[in-house]
């Protein structure tokens, strides 16, 4: 069986469903966000996210769903997939969840505040998600779009990158990097505003790895080949961090646009 190029579509739509295999992985590894994320996200959107009505896209296992919620937010997720849904249901149960995605919410007209992506925009059609994102905001709502990047000025995280890109082809952080306005959509019918926001987090060795395994660029090249690559990174790390603890730093890129005040 040829495999997919790491840039075609088909390699991008497996990518896309992949995770729903290791939706319990996800949960349990992946990182959350800073605070200062959703204080930017107050502070450009002009109110608070106490009291806001706001729709989690993409929502995955709610890891971003529960930080809005904690913030006051009155929250619905949307998510697309079977095993991320699920995952979803046992960290969030009385959290309301439907299945959809970007690309056709199934939501009424204008009546959201705030409608938020987190790690999961790229998965969308800016041509078919822009629209519906103006559909569904009431006027001067706000779409806020966000990821959590590798900070690649830390010399052993760029080095890490690297070892990635010769391996698989794709860097895990490169495509959401590059994501500004233009990319976001195309059609230039939302001014978006772009703020980065430095954090960091420790976590042991075995909890860094499987955060990587997660990430779909793993998850779509087959578990063998994927374990290979892992078992080399643990000693490649091991050398930088001997305590076994790895200190993770991230810069979250926040693209956040407002819809005009009146319709």
């Amino acid at each position: 069986m040829t495999t997919p190029r790491a840039d075609s579509p088909a390699a991008h739509s497996a990518r896309a469903h992949s995770f729903n295999a290791a939706a319990a992985q996800y949960a349990a590894n992946r990182p959350s966000y800073p605070p200062a994320l959703f204080e930017a996200i107050e502070e450009l959107s002009g109110r608070p996210l106490a009291g806001s009505r706001v729709a989690d896209i993409g929502a995955g296992t709610g890891i971003a769903t529960a930080r809005l919620r904690e913030r006051g937010a009155d929250v619905i997720a949307v998510e697309p997939g079977e095993g991320m849904a699920a995952q979803f249901r046992r960290g969030l149960p009385d959290v309301p969840m439907i299945r959809g995605n970007g690309n056709a919410l199934p939501l009424a007209d204008h009546r959201l505040d705030l409608l938020t992506y987190a790690q999961a925009w790229h998965w969308t059609d800016p041509a078919r998600s822009v629209p519906e994102a103006l559909r569904v905001l009431r006027p001067g709502g706000a779409l806020a779009l966000w990821w959590n990047t590798d900070a690649l000025d830390v010399p052993w995280t760029a080095e890490a990158a690297a070892r990635t890109e010769r391996r698989f082809g794709l860097s895990v952080s490169a495509e959401k990097r590059d994501v500004n306005a233009r990319v976001a959509d195309p059609s230039g019918r939302l001014a978006f505003t772009r703020r980065t926001i430095r954090w960091s987090r420790r976590v042991p060795l075995d909890t860094h790895l499987a955060n990587l395994a997660s990430h779909s660029v793993f998850l779509t090249h087959g578990e063998e080949r994927s374990a290979a690559f892992l078992a080399e990174e643990r000693e490649h790390l091991l050398a930088v961090f001997p305590d076994g603890i790895v200190e993770e730093t991230y810069d979250v890129i926040l693209l956040l646009a407002r819809t005009p005040a009146t319709a």
